[in-house]
């Protein structure tokens, strides 16, 4: 009588499941590992901007440094403003950067729409070449005759030289809305001028609220972009009550000494508004890069 044959369990696929499992865990933890230190070398000079705000200015320069302030001195964020007018030059800093939100989204989201939604207008195609081109000169290069021409007209010392050229467009704000709005369906205008829209009727019921993404990102890059400008107001101001703060930084560094407590407060102070901005609208602004290059 012949003896069953008993089948043979193959017990390798487990293990090496198991083994791709662990591989592919070992392997997250090694790149959330090499995340993580990047991300606190990228933090040390913050965390150093806001330990040297709170300290005297004895324990900036000591070594070796001293990462954690002892004792506190919390007075240096009340000192910078009665040592400087910091207020007057955050409430320049937000008109200035305001009215430029207004101007730049304005003015980029109107160009960009007549370039995605009227490709067949003679010249289109041309146009948005050279205005493309216009990136390729540095500011630096057109900041002389600029100046020239501002002081022959008496913005020299205003505001006006900071605010006016924003509603006239940013060609790479125009390129990124232009990009957003041509994977928006043109059905959707056809059906608006179906109904009875203008074209302009079209573009602020219909178009506008479908490129908020898009819209999200020019604002936080208009945003801390004029935030922090210092070429432009330190070419265009003068008098001391129309600083901004990237100008008005300089305050607290004098010929002979710099006070570093104080310049640190008010440096931590300028950069806490840029943080806040991104921290609440970093989800837009990453669906806003990501969309915009979908459609050519």
């Amino acid at each position: 009588m012949e003896s069953a044959t008993v089948p043979q369990v193959d017990n390798s696929e487990p293990v090496r499941l198991a083994s791709m499992s662990r591989r592919r865990i070992a392997g997250r933890i090694l790149a959330h590992a090499v995340l993580i230190g990047i991300g606190v070398f990228y933090l040390m000079p913050l965390v150093w901007l806001i330990s040297t705000s709170l300290k005297a200015t004895r324990q900036i320069f000591v070594y070796p440094p001293e990462w954690i302030p002892n004792p506190v001195i919390w007075r240096n964020y009340v000192d910078m403003f009665t040592y400087a007018p910091f207020h007057r030059y955050a409430m320049n800093t937000a008109l200035v950067v305001i009215l430029n939100l207004f101007g730049t989204i304005f003015s980029c989201s109107l160009v960009a729409y007549g370039f995605a939604r009227f490709p067949h207008v003679r010249g289109n195609r041309v146009l948005f070449i050279v205005m493309l081109s216009t990136m390729m000169l540095p500011y630096m290069v057109w900041l002389i005759p600029l100046y020239i021409v501002y002081s022959k007209i008496g913005w020299v010392d205003t505001f006006l030289p900071l605010i006016v050229p924003s509603f006239f467009g940013v060609p790479l704000f125009i390129f990124l809305l232009r990009q957003f709005l041509m994977t928006v369906p043109q059905e959707l205008g056809d059906a608006a001028r179906i109904d009875g829209c203008s074209h302009l009727q079209t573009f602020f019921r219909v178009m506008m609220p479908l490129i908020k993404p898009a819209l999200a990102t020019v604002a936080i890059f208009t945003f801390i972009n004029h935030w922090h400008e210092l070429l432009g107001p330190l070419i265009f101001l003068q008098s001391p009550s129309k600083f901004t703060i990237a100008i008005g930084l300089r305050v607290f560094q004098t010929v002979h000494s710099t006070k570093w407590g104080l310049l640190m407060a008010a440096s931590t102070t300028a950069l806490l508004p840029v943080i806040i901005v991104f921290f609440f609208a970093q989800r837009q602004f990453i669906q806003g890069i990501t969309l915009t290059g979908l459609k050519g």
